[in-house]
């Protein structure tokens, strides 16, 4: 017994340190120059919203903005699959650390959260806009407690005001317009 307890150890300290060297690489490519505030991504949004937009990924428009809606709103209500709480106290800790020393995410664009509804291949990339911009502001009036992050654990408001940002900006790598 006490051999599973200190492989798992071993195993959970190499995750983490295996994320803080991934981190290092991250923080040294700087940040996007941009505050990492809800103001900032809605003033994204409405720039979108006046073009052409097309995706350079695996997602259109329409799916990429409603998957960060729901990241967004899932915060509010509570993810339909958290990760457990021996991940969301290591690996996702120390990620979400990583991230905000670097002030920016790198992720899998396509990956759904997990538990949500399938992404419906629509098109109407400004009705998603409309959506993941109303998500924006319902976060920013919001003083309830926030639901845990699905895998980097319970987080403070600050502190999810910047993951939902970066996962904003992350999607849009892919996106063009």
């Amino acid at each position: 017994m006490a051999v599973n307890g200190k492989r798992r150890a071993l195993m959970i300290a190499g995750g983490v340190a295996a994320a803080g060297a991934a981190g290092l690489l991250l923080a040294r490519a700087g940040n996007t120059g941009a505050a990492l505030t809800v103001d900032t991504a809605l003033a994204r949004i409405d720039a979108l919203a006046k073009g052409a937009i097309a995706s350079s990924g695996t997602w259109n428009p329409h799916q990429i903005f409603t998957h960060c809606a729901q990241s967004i709103e899932y915060s509010m209500s509570g993810y339909p699959a958290p990760k457990p709480k021996l991940f969301q106290d290591t690996v996702g800790a120390a990620a979400f650390a990583v991230f905000s020393t670097a002030g920016k995410m790198r992720h899998g664009l396509a990956e759904q959260i997990d538990g949500a509804p399938a992404l419906e291949a629509r098109t109407d990339a400004v009705e998603a806009l409309g959506r993941l911009r109303e998500a924006f502001l319902e976060f920013q009036r919001f003083d309830g407690p926030l639901a845990p992050h699905f895998a980097y654990g319970p987080l403070e408001k600050r502190q999810y005001e910047a993951a939902h940002v970066m996962h904003f900006y992350n999607h849009l790598d892919e996106i063009t317009s």
